[in-house]
């Protein structure tokens, strides 16, 4: 049984990164884009500690989660010619890219139709508690791309909760 992502995951000796972290550019010679993404998934993050319905907050969390795995494989993954490899998700590509990531992966992998159904305005695919637990997981998540890329990580999600309403209620982030 494999751990819930907020867990330390447990490193196996015999698995091995596509990608040489001697070799990972320091955090001023990351692309561009890796700096883009990690800016639009900090923006979702925010939408989603705001957000005053449920829908759109997990649906926003779930975004910052992706634009994070974006950043992460605009940084390390490198193309290989299409006839070689069919097409997979971000999340496929993160598992290869980052093994380290993995259950993290698999874990919002698994909220991608639940977060389809809020996009499309469902107020029963997820509720409260999810979707609070979701922006958590989004935050930290940002936090573990942060610094895999060599970053100072963000501040953490309690010490930048300031609306009332949804996370901020119970005063614990």
């Amino acid at each position: 049984m494999t751990q819930h992502p907020t867990q330390r995951p447990t490193r196996h000796p015999t698995r091995h990164s596509t990608t040489d972290t001697a070799r990972q550019p320091g955090p001023y010679s990351l692309p561009a884009t890796t700096h883009s993404y990690l800016a639009r998934a900090a923006e979702s993050l925010q939408e989603a500690i705001t957000a005053t319905d449920v829908p759109t907050r997990y649906a926003c969390a779930h975004v910052a989660a992706l634009r994070a795995a974006a950043a992460l494989l605009a940084a390390r993954a490198r193309p290989t010619p299409a006839r070689r490899r069919p097409q997979r998700n971000a999340w496929v590509l993160l598992t290869e890219v980052a093994p380290e990531l993995a259950e993290w992966a698999t874990f919002f992998a698994a909220g991608a139709a639940k977060r389809a159904a809020a996009e499309a305005g469902s107020t029963r695919a997820v509720t409260a508690r999810e979707a609070d637990d979701l922006v958590r997981d989004a935050d930290r998540f940002l936090a573990l791309v942060e610094h895999a890329l060599g970053l100072v990580p963000h501040p953490p999600l309690g010490a930048r909760i300031t609306v009332p309403g949804g996370l901020g209620r119970s005063g614990v982030a």
